[in-house]
């Protein structure tokens, strides 16, 4: 299970005093309004900074962080990935998981053998799909719906998935 959880990255600097456009990958954009630090990943290091002010332009956040203070401070975070803690995250309903658990689970057939290994989760809007590297080799794709996705266990390791017929 993750440690930390990323709820967006750096798009650019908005305006002169260093705050930034964010892209979130939080299902609630508007959850950057509770946080009082963040967490930056800069190279292999997740480095904490305090929120000092959160804003939205057009549905997207504009975050404001202690000691980026200037448009030169700034634009060097660009594609730099905002994590929080996993404590801080929003509580889950009953059967939902954050992708980054899912995401390298061994994917196992209705008779319990492997078939797999989760390697993305695409979002299309409708419903979520599951990108599956095959152990008889390529990929398939798999709509995550209760007919296809039968049990999630990641706390185990594993997903038991009925694929449909091909037609």
């Amino acid at each position: 299970m993750l440690e930390r959880i990323m709820i967006g990255a750096v798009i650019s600097p908005h305006g002169l005093r260093g705050e930034m456009n964010i892209y979130p990958t939080t299902d609630d954009p508007r959850r950057f309004c509770d946080l009082k630090e963040v967490l930056l990943l800069r190279g292999d290091a997740y480095v904490p900074y305090k929120v000092e002010q959160v804003k939205f332009f057009r549905e997207r956040p504009i975050l404001k962080l202690a000691g980026i203070d200037r448009i030169e401070d700034a634009e060097p975070l660009r594609k730099t990935e905002i994590y929080i803690p996993r404590a801080a995250a929003l509580p889950l309903a009953e059967g939902e998981y954050f992708i980054g658990d899912l995401i390298g689970c061994e994917i196992r057939g209705e008779d319990g053998g492997r078939l797999g290994v989760l390697t993305d989760v695409l979002q299309t809007g409708a419903n979520d799909v599951y990108v599956i590297s095959m152990d008889e080799g390529g990929e398939r794709l798999l709509p995550a719906i209760p007919d296809c996705v039968l049990k999630k266990c990641p706390e185990e390791g594993y997903i038991i998935v009925h694929f449909l017929p091909e037609i």
